[in-house]
């Protein structure tokens, strides 16, 4: 379903609801089998307002025709030997079970980290297989005569069973690390964004002659989801929830970045140099003055969702390719750019979107003192809010540049001085029947709420 924006300028992503109803079902079954599992789906819930089966990375069943028929008939389709693929919609890899390498019934849960689910959990005594830095670690946390439930971690790879055959090199390790450390800590604020954008490529550009381009996308949006969730209460607060029983960000639906359009070929760029291809582009209507390139990475499986002022003739082109000239006026996306930095700078994102009971989730946010606005989406399928708005601080030296430009008016200038401008916010959402794409026709009403200009709250501390 991945191809190039010349090619599918507008994805239809639909429904798939035989495909739902078959992985329902081999949850299902695989609950009634492992207490353990049945528990774990239910303290999810309870306790981080999220679903067992968003977490779910892949399961392991018998390998018979009737199951071979199934899934073909759900639309899933042999990518590699003895594993089924659905390109239609987000479901879990189906693999037909093997017996020199599983049960026949299986179940893996995706945590960012297995060490940290172990010690979460209590279960210190159970052994993981693979080393540390390894490319896959997985951990049996479960294990009866009829099912297993596995906890899997994954930093470039998709499948279940490592491809190294050999133990890492100390050498190798280091280079991890190393990188790793550089894009926590790397630079935000440049003289320029151009020197900024230069300087991150670089980085990147390093870190794929040492690792490869999945390793390094893979450490590349850990850190960049540790930088947005230090500049995001509810990011913190949720975070620390699904750490409680181990899972981290592994639930993860999107990243949203928000650009100028003079950057955002560039930003479009870097990304794929890490291995990103683009899917469908995305426009909200005439009146909406935006529009977003979306673009996956096939083998860590992140989304992401680049938002940047349009206007209605441009969605036709390759504007995630081409520069996009300046405009005199700045709509929201470029106003929040102007205002904060480039998000893949000194703003940071402007949301990460996770997978959630949707009710549970803004339930219990709100029980820690977190609101959520009105859902902008509201379909059996797709369910989506946005946590109120973090209220950042604006730097005096923007708000002059902004004067001097004619961007904004002495009266915004004196608000956004006095109040601050909305920053950051975590999303939740809920997707049913394997939905994959966005809404194209709500989420405008949403993004112009986001606009700073809109805004009366005051600054926080």
């Amino acid at each position: 379903m991945m191809t190039s924006p010349e090619s599918v300028p507008n994805v239809e992503w639909q429904t798939q609801p035989q495909a739902a109803r078959l992985v329902s079902q081999l949850l299902g079954d695989a609950c009634s089998r492992s207490a353990f599992l049945n528990q774990l789906g239910q303290r999810l819930r309870n306790e981080t307002g999220t679903r067992l089966l968003d977490w779910i990375h892949s399961i392991v069943v018998p390998n018979s025709s009737g199951m071979k028929t199934a899934l073909t008939e759900a639309g899933y389709h042999l990518h590699s030997p003895n594993c089924y693929r659905h390109e239609g919609g987000l479901f879990p890899d189906i693999y037909l079970g093997q017996e020199q390498l599983f049960e026949e019934h299986a179940i893996f849960l995706k945590v960012e980290s297995v060490a940290d689910f172990l010690f979460a959990q209590g279960l210190v005594e159970i052994p993981i297989e693979g080393e540390p830095f390894a490319v896959i670690r997985r951990a049996c946390v479960d294990r009866r005569p009829d099912q297993e439930v596995w906890v899997i971690e994954s930093h470039g790879q998709r499948g279940i069973v490592p491809l190294e055959d050999h133990p890492l090199s100390s050498a190798l390790i280091v280079k991890i690390i190393h990188h790793a450390e550089k894009f926590r800590l790397r630079p935000r604020h440049f003289s320029t964004n151009q020197e900024g954008f230069q300087h991150t490529l670089q980085l990147v550009r390093d870190a794929i002659k040492d690792l490869g381009a999945n390793r390094t996308c893979d450490l590349f949006f850990a850190a960049e989801r540790a930088y947005w969730q230090s500049r995001n209460r509810a990011a913190r607060v949720q975070k620390a929830r699904q750490d409680q029983l181990g899972m981290g960000w592994a639930n993860h639906d999107h990243h949203t970045y928000r650009s100028s359009r003079s950057e955002f070929h560039h930003l479009i760029k870097l990304m794929e140099e890490m291995g990103f291809v683009c899917r469908e582009r995305f426009y909200a209507g005439k009146e909406a003055g935006w529009g977003a390139q979306v673009i996956e990475h096939p083998e860590t499986g992140i989304i992401i969702f680049a938002d940047v002022d349009l206007s209605p003739e441009e969605v036709t082109g390759d504007f995630a390719h081409h520069p996009l000239p300046e405009r005199n006026e700045l709509g929201t996306v470029g106003l929040w750019c102007a205002l904060h930095g480039e998000a893949l700078l000194q703003a940071g994102m402007h949301h990460l979107e996770c997978q959630f009971d949707f009710e549970a989730a803004r339930e219990q946010l709100k029980q820690h003192g977190i609101e959520t606005m009105k859902p902008f989406t509201d379909f059996p399928y797709l369910r989506q809010a946005f946590t109120q708005g973090e209220i950042w601080k604006v730097s005096e030296h923007r708000l002059s540049q902004l004067l001097e430009a004619g961007k904004i008016t002495p009266e915004q200038a004196h608000k956004f001085r006095q109040n601050g401008a909305l920053g950051s916010h975590l999303e939740i959402l809920e997707r049913n029947d394997g939905y994959k794409g966005f809404n194209q026709t709500g989420i405008n009403e949403i993004i112009l709420k986001t606009d700073p200009r809109k805004q009366s709250e005051p600054a926080h501390a």
